[in-house]
Order: structure tokens, then sequence, then C-alpha cells
């Protein structure tokens, strides 16, 4: 049976939730590989809302395995929180279904601190983060004095590894004139915390190659968009880990091999949430009318997103460095009862046309939109079970889509509901 990776195409909010729910049912395990309590899914099942930031999708569905891959940055205390949150609506969460990585490093709350004050002194400038610790965490792993979850089994460590992150970290807060860190109380908490977490520490490559070999259906999840990958997006305003699927395979110990289909979930239109290019952006009451119907505020931080036309350029871009197989199209019925779309198929720079957004930060402002016009429809979508149900002129919408991205639709939903979702093809069967 196939693996399958799920990323957004875009700058995240794609729609992953109720997507990677479906694909949840279909799977054995479920692991998320990057990222940290900065993305936000809804699950609706049957008629339940579950709101989850760090734990795999997987996790409100009986017989699941899921797993916190070393990829992923964790804060140990929203972790905890989420899983009593989650067994307060009726889930069922124990170490028998539940595996966090041995080596996945913590985000502490010097982290968030850090996070804070660094985003206030940028002023207008700022990145737009979540202020949830997640770069500065990343930042400790990669400067190799992270504090990771396996080393809650020993107090001595922790003791020292405080106090050699502490060095670092309380001269960048006294020089932001935030409080400095109390290295006492820290080792405190963490020691507290240890007993409640080490229950489900795991070397989880080694379980996702078990599961592997016993022929298990394993859903690789990840979080934002590849646009705010952090090698591959609008740098610098991304996030802190890379964001696309070969993520998957490094985020959990896997090789290559592991990977059988990509799956990338792809909004009928785009958003943004934060500062950042954006060029197909729309400032008027048709981007307005997008963000209400769609209902466009962010799970993890409510801020309202920013909206603009389907950008093909970028979604082609993110096909090619994700090796997109097909994608799942969301949120097509936001744009029924349009007169006309524009779809971005180029950018204009300096007299140049691009077929691809430029790395640079300031060409990637500069760049303007090259808009082809297609015909809207006025009929809903919302309902339909076949291609045959839609309106004539939304799969043509959907088929100029397929072709200047250069991929095929896998799945379409043209609704929150999860029986609002048209299956082209299946990505575990391959």
């Amino acid at each position: 049976m196939a693996n399958v990776v799920v990323v957004g195409s875009q700058w995240g909010d794609e729609g992953k939730g109720k997507i990677v729910d479906w694909l949840s049912e279909r799977a054995d395990v479920v692991v998320r590989f990057q990222g940290g309590h900065n993305a936000g899914h809804t699950l609706v099942i049957d008629g339940t809302v579950f709101k989850l930031h760090i734990l795999p999708s997987g996790i409100v569905r009986k017989g699941k395995l899921s797993v916190i891959g070393n990829g992923v940055v964790l804060d140990p205390w929203h972790l905890l929180n989420e899983i009593e949150n989650l067994r307060g609506q009726g889930v069922e969460i124990s170490p028998d279904n539940l595996k966090v990585a041995e080596n996945a490093p913590l985000i502490l709350p010097l982290h968030a601190n850090l996070d804070n004050a660094r985003e206030e002194a940028l002023g207008k400038a700022k990145i737009g983060t979540t202020g949830r610790g997640i770069g500065p965490a990343y930042e400790d792993k990669v400067a190799r004095r992270a504090i990771r979850a396996g080393d809650l089994a020993d107090s001595e460590l922790i003791k020292s590894k405080v106090e050699k992150m502490l060095f670092h970290h309380n001269a960048l807060l006294k020089g932001y004139g935030q409080p400095l860190c109390d290295g006492d109380e820290l080792v405190a908490k963490l020691l507290e915390l240890a007993p409640k977490i080490l229950p489900y520490i795991d070397t989880v490559w080694k379980t996702i190659d078990e599961q592997r070999s016993a022929g298990k259906r394993i859903l690789f999840e990840g979080a934002q968009g590849t646009m705010l990958d952090i090698d591959h997006g609008t740098y610098p305003f991304v996030t802190s880990s890379n964001v696309v699927a070969a993520q998957a395979a490094v985020g959990s110990g896997q090789g290559p091999g592991a990977i059988d289909y990509v799956l990338g979930i792809t909004k009928a239109y785009t958003t943004r949430v934060g500062a950042g290019p954006f060029p197909t952006e729309l400032f008027d009451e048709v981007g307005a009318g997008l963000g209400k119907r769609g209902h466009e505020f962010g799970t993890t931080t409510g801020r309202p997103r920013r909206c603009g036309w389907f950008d093909a350029v970028l979604v082609r871009q993110a096909v090619k460095v994700n090796g997109i197989n097909g994608i799942a199209l969301t949120k097509l019925d936001v744009l029924d009862g349009m007169d006309e779309l524009k779809v971005c198929t180029g950018y204009k720079l300096d007299g140049k046309v691009l077929g691809h957004l430029p790395a640079a930060t300031a060409d990637q402002e500069r760049v303007e939109p090259i808009y082809e016009t297609l015909e809207g429809w006025s009929e809903a979508t919302q309902g339909a079970r076949s291609w045959a149900d839609l309106p004539a002129t939304a799969v043509k919408y959907i088929r100029r889509i397929e072709e200047l991205i250069e991929a095929p639709v896998a799945i379409l939903s043209i609704s929150p509901e999860r029986e609002d979702t048209i299956l082209v093809h299946d990505p575990f069967a391959d």
C-alpha cells in the first residue's frame, strides 16, 4: 500500500484539516514531520469539532497510531494541555496510540519570550510569527544547544543543558530589555514535567520502519505551506522549518523510498496570513468577499487572512519543488456566484515575463501578476458528488488550473462537510 505525504502548496491555510481527516481514516499511522503548535487543523467528525495544533490528526480515530517526529519542535506543556482537552471530548490517548520522537527538540517558555521580544523590536518590519517560540527553538536545535524530549530522563543532563542554554538566551533577553530567565525555576518545571511526557517517548524512526515492514498505510502530515518553507518560501517571511515533501522523510527518520505519493492541498484562490509578498492580493470588495465567504481566519491565531486570485505560478512552483503527484483542490464553493474569475499565469518584472517567483525579496515585492480571465458560474457547487454535478464553467476552471500547474486534481472539496468531496484518484491506491 502507498504511503502518502500531505503538503500545503500555497502559504498554508489551504484546508488541509478536512483532507487530512479523510485520509487519516484510511491510514494506519499518521506522522507529523515538521513545525510546532503554530499549526492548526480543524477536524469535524460526526458533528464534533476537534482543533489540533501539535497532535497528528489520526489521534481522534480509534485504532490509529499517531507519531510526532523528530522534525517537530515540541512544546511539552502545550502537548499535555491538548491531550487533556481531547480527552475531555472523549478521545482516548495513551502511550499505546501516541509516540513522541526522543530526538524532538523542546520549545521552552524562554523561546516564546524571545520570539515576542524580537517581533516587538522589528516594529513594522516584523515577520508575523505566532509568537509561540517556534523559530528560537529551531535556532537552538541547529546551534546544538537544544533540550530534546529524551533528555527529560536525565536530571543532571537537564541542569547542564539549561545552564549552557541560558548563557546564550539571557544575553539576548537582556539586550532586548526583557526579564532574564531563572535557570533553577526552568529546571524545576522540566523535572516536574518529565514523568508526564516520558511514557510517550519512543524511537520513532524504528517504530515507523516496523509499521512499513508490516505493510501499514502511513500518512505523513505537514503543517503550513510550501511558500512558507525556510528554503523555498518567500524568505524571510517564512516559517523556521522545511515544509516541503522531502522533509517528511528527514523529519521522521525514514529514507526517501518511504514516500509513494505526494498530495498538494491547494485552495481554489489564494490566501496568506502575516507579512510578506503576495502578488495576487486583492484590496477591493472582491478580496473582502472571498474572505467573508471563505471564513478566512487563522485556526491558531484568529488573524484575518489576506485574500487574492489563484496564483498558478506559485502552485506550479510548489508542484515541482515537492514532486506533487496530484492536488486536493479545496474551497471551490467559495467562488460560487462570481461573474468572472482571474488566474495568475505569469509575472512581469522590469519588462520581462517570468514563469516563477524569484528568490530575491525585493523582486518578490515588485512582480506584477499577469492574469487570464475565466467565466464564473452562478450555480452552487456544494452538494456535487461527481464532475457531472458541477457547473460546466466550474469544470473548465478546474481543467485550466490543472493545465497551468501541471498536476491533476486527485480530490475536489466543495464545502467544509466531509461528504462534499469528489474523489478522482485515491492517493493510497498507488
